[in-house]
């Protein structure tokens, strides 16, 4: 049983059409692959003690016509992962996109952070705003860009640069010392590019998850190659079942320690999730917009 239903970029995107050669795979479809609520009944081979546990769901309408932005929905069993008590179900929603796109833009790889040097573009973002926790929590030192005082407060990250003020390249090299940094958790790659490339130390890590600005960018390869740049292009809608397992056991780990802040934006209810698209495609929001069921 729903309690709460995200509303993603991505889910606005594609009801939108908005992607190239997006089209509707089912006749119907109900939108919104994140949510939160309790489960209510369990299919065959699942553990019924599961009955009135607690979760966060993912992946919901993924390549499935039904997601949560309903009072009920059917989804294998490791597509709900508890959620711990303290954290409410507007919270829980925000976790499969937002938090594990975060986790997977700066742990897929296996990396230890420790010490290591992390740009988080659009740190007031709902990935980047969890990217800058995270990393902060594996021992890194977070640099965010944002467009104002307002959003580098809501980012939470200890040194910030005002893109629209300031040239980003230039002043991340001032605050590292010219060393640059090991590490890019990258919203817009096709914006961005040259500056990432300008601030990314030889052997480093750009992990992109959008290219809104272009989405077939061109590519400066052989700069970045002379680099040793490692290029990440990841969607978390891909990760396999042993990468989200353990990115759920790190929120998990997190969540029950009260680490991570979450920023919530009351969508309203189901009737209003027009509403709520329109409200995410505007941008002028802070936080992930969800709806209470």
């Amino acid at each position: 049983r729903v309690k709460a239903s995200g509303v993603n970029p991505s889910d606005v995107k594609l009801r939108a059409g908005a992607r190239p050669g997006a089209v509707m795979q089912y006749p119907r479809i109900v939108p919104h692959s994140d949510g939160a609520g309790v489960i209510e009944a369990v299919g065959e081979g699942v553990d019924p003690a599961r009955v009135g546990e607690r979760v966060w769901l993912w992946n919901a309408n993924w390549q499935r016509a039904f997601g949560t932005a309903a009072e009920l929905v059917a989804l294998p069993e490791a597509q709900a992962r508890p959620l711990a008590p303290a954290t409410t179900f507007a919270e829980g929603a925000c976790l499969g996109i937002p938090a594990m796109t975060a986790w997977y833009a700066l742990f897929g790889d296996g990396v230890d952070l420790t010490g290591q040097t992390v740009l988080v573009t659009g740190g007031a973002g709902t990935v980047g705003r969890y990217a800058c926790q995270m990393a902060a929590l594996a021992g890194a030192r977070v640099i965010t860009t944002v467009s104002s005082e307002a959003k580098a407060a809501h980012a939470g990250a200890g040194e910030w640069i005002n893109y629209r003020e300031a040239d980003v390249a230039e002043a991340v090299m001032d605050l590292t010392g010219g060393a640059g940094v090991d590490r890019i958790v990258e919203v817009d790659f096709a914006a961005n590019q040259a500056a990432s490339l300008a601030v990314i130390r030889p052997g480093g890590v750009i992990a992109s998850y959008a290219s809104a600005s272009a989405m077939e960018p061109v590519l400066a390869f052989y700069p970045f190659m002379f680099k040793n740049v490692t290029l990440r292009m990841l969607i978390v809608y891909q990760i396999t079942p042993d990468e989200q397992a353990r990115g759920a056991a790190a929120l998990a780990a997190w969540l029950e320690a009260g680490a991570l802040s979450h920023a919530v934006a009351d969508g309203g209810g189901l009737d209003d999730a027009a509403r709520a698209h329109d409200r995410v495609a505007a941008g002028d929001k802070l936080g992930t917009v969800v709806l209470r069921v």
